[in-house]
């Protein structure tokens, strides 16, 4: 056969073969076509929401467990925490409701939150802004006749717990009245802070809230502990308030009045959320989704915000980011909005935390993403104790067939009623004062000081040891004009160092026998004259130590120039260094 008549055999086949392919194509029913294309896209669908139920079925509904996360030293997980049984049981989200963008979602158009009737007070605050205070007590939600009327008591005993929401929340979202009807119900007075210009509150300073506002929470937290203060107070945050009231624990330390608290669903890093919002097509849903709300935040304060921000950028904000940029780095005088964003997260400040703290969060959160959940900070932290879901959503965690609870509500009211009644409990302190003691006892010494040793090496002195070589020469009144070999001198003058501690020695005295036989008008004299003693010699030291500085790195960088300025400025040297050092 010729190689043209192979050629023409083989197109013939492959013809055949297309055609073939074709009618088989051609025999199935479009019905399997049709079932075929719904199984893939049931299956994008099923992966793009983070569908769990199969998941769940296969596992026979038993749910996961809570993983905690605490200091091995805690005794807020051991007096605490470990006796909360809700830690110790399995989290099982609502199976219809398998997946964190369905509870989100759910719990934002729907909820269904219990019936309840707050209490409003205004609360003005120093720089003329208005906050309102949404009050729930015990007595409402009690049964039977309600007194609207009624106000607490100054002497009420009763435990207080104020609510945080989050961006663009108020006392009528759905999550707030969960927790504050499950709280009140158990007893306890509730009362929710809600942010500055929302709860149908208008603008009326050139100040507002951000997701790093502390002075708000701080201004209502003191006026409520002045107000009761025999009643403890907890607090409780959720999302951005969570981001804030961490925040404000870690700057007050100590000088809180709160007695415990809780962290619901926290960024905890706002630079790590802002990306994850720009991640994925669903997180950019959401990050519209939150553009919108804060747009209509705008538009109800355009009058204050358009003098204060870029308004034409506000209005074509498509990004949270976006929007910070236009409004709230030029209200709150941020550089930019990553700087913004850094001084604004609570994973900074979770190190100063000295109030018993609870934080939850859900590792398939789709708004506050769990990269940014701060495990080590936590974990070196003896008061804090972190518990983590595999499910939940962003403040759903809807558990039950009906989903009429949220598990977290729970989990916060079973760990603040243990906390309450345990020996662990925040004890309520008031804010130093600063008076003559404080001012007597502040540490001035904040300069490098260098100290010579008798083997020549020369080291830093630090402020410890500056403050008690203070005090040894102001209490030991033996061998004042004796000199040692390892100290720098304060001048060419032996006498000057003798001087100098005699007018501290004389001014402390002064001082002690003015404080107990004259008034606090006459002590005032003498503790200027003592301190400015102090500030004259420190200020001698300071100019000794760098030009001791100076000629050690010329020695040590040029030692032949060294060895020159040291037979040249011999005699002057041996005031400042030792002898072995001169010797040499």
């Amino acid at each position: 056969m010729s190689p043209a008549s192979m050629a023409s055999a083989a197109c013939v086949d492959e013809i055949s073969a297309a055609g073939l392919f074709l009618r088989a194509v051609a025999m199935v029913p479009a019905a399997h076509y049709l079932a075929a294309s719904l199984l893939v896209l049931l299956s994008l669908f099923y992966n793009l929401f983070e569908f769990h139920f199969l998941r769940d079925l296969l596992h026979g509904f038993r749910g996961d467990p809570v993983v905690l996360t605490f200091n091995p030293a805690s005794k807020i997980y051991e007096g605490v925490v470990s006796k909360c049984r809700i830690f110790h049981r399995r989290y099982l989200p609502t199976p219809w409701l398998a997946s964190p963008h369905l509870q989100t979602a759910f719990l934002h158009f729907f909820g269904r939150p219990p019936c309840v009737t707050y209490r409003r007070q205004l609360f003005s605050v120093r720089d003329g802004g208005t906050i309102a205070l949404d009050w729930l007590l015990a007595s409402d939600v009690a049964g039977g006749y309600s007194n609207m009327d009624k106000v607490i008591s100054k002497d009420d005993t009763a435990p207080l717990v104020i609510v945080i929401p989050g961006l663009t929340s108020d006392s009528a979202s759905p999550y707030v009245k969960h927790l504050t009807y499950v709280m009140a119900k158990q007893g306890w007075n509730v009362v929710v802070s809600n942010h500055r210009g929302l709860a149908g509150i208008s603008i009326t300073s050139d100040c507002f809230y951000n997701a790093g506002w502390t002075e708000d929470v701080r201004e209502v937290i003191n006026h409520l502990h002045q107000e009761y203060p025999k009643a403890h107070i907890f607090a409780v945050g959720t999302s951005v308030g969570a981001n804030i009231l961490v925040k404000y624990l870690g700057e007050d330390e100590d000088n809180t009045p709160v007695t415990g608290a809780a962290s619901i669903c926290s960024p905890w890093d706002l630079v790590v959320c802002d990306r994850f919002l720009t991640r994925k097509p669903v997180q950019r849903l959401y990050n519209r989704a939150l553009t919108m709300g804060l747009k209509d935040y705008a538009k109800l304060h355009k009058p204050v915000l358009a003098r204060l921000a870029n308004w034409e950028g506000i209005r074509k904000s498509c990004s949270v980011r976006e929007f910070d940029s236009h409004a709230t780095c030029l209200v709150g005088k941020f550089e930019t909005v990553d700087t913004f964003y850094r001084c604004c997260s609570s994973v900074n400040f979770t190190g100063n935390i000295v109030v018993p703290l609870l934080c939850i969060s859900a590792l398939d959160d789709p708004l506050c993403t769990k990269e940014a959940i701060p495990w080590d900070e936590c974990r070196a932290n003896k008061n804090i104790v972190l518990a983590t879901t595999a499910h939940g959503g962003h403040l759903a965690y809807f558990e039950g067939l009906t989903a009429q609870s949220l598990w977290w509500v729970e989990a916060v009211r079973e760990f603040l009623s243990v906390l309450h009644t345990s020996p662990f409990i925040h004890g309520q302190k008031k804010a130093p004062t600063h008076g003559l003691h404080s001012l007597l006892e502040s540490s001035i010494d904040k300069v490098p000081f260098v100290n010579v040793m008798e083997d020549g090496m020369v080291a830093a002195m630090t402020s410890d040891g500056a403050h008690d070589e203070h005090k040894e020469d102001l209490h030991n009144p033996i061998n004042h004009d004796m000199k040692p070999e390892n100290e720098v001198a304060y001048g060419d003058q032996s006498g000057d160092r003798t001087e100098v501690d005699a007018d501290l020695q004389q001014s402390a005295v002064s001082l002690g026998q003015g404080v107990e036989e004259e008034s606090s008008d006459n002590a005032i004299p003498d503790v200027t004259a003592s301190v400015t003693g102090s500030m004259n010699q420190l200020s001698r030291r300071y100019r000794t130590s760098l030009w001791l500085l100076t000629y050690i790195a010329i020695v040590t960088t040029w030692p032949l120039v060294g060895s020159v300025l040291h037979n040249i400025f011999r005699k002057k040297l041996k005031g400042f260094l030792p002898a072995a050092w001169i010797r040499r």
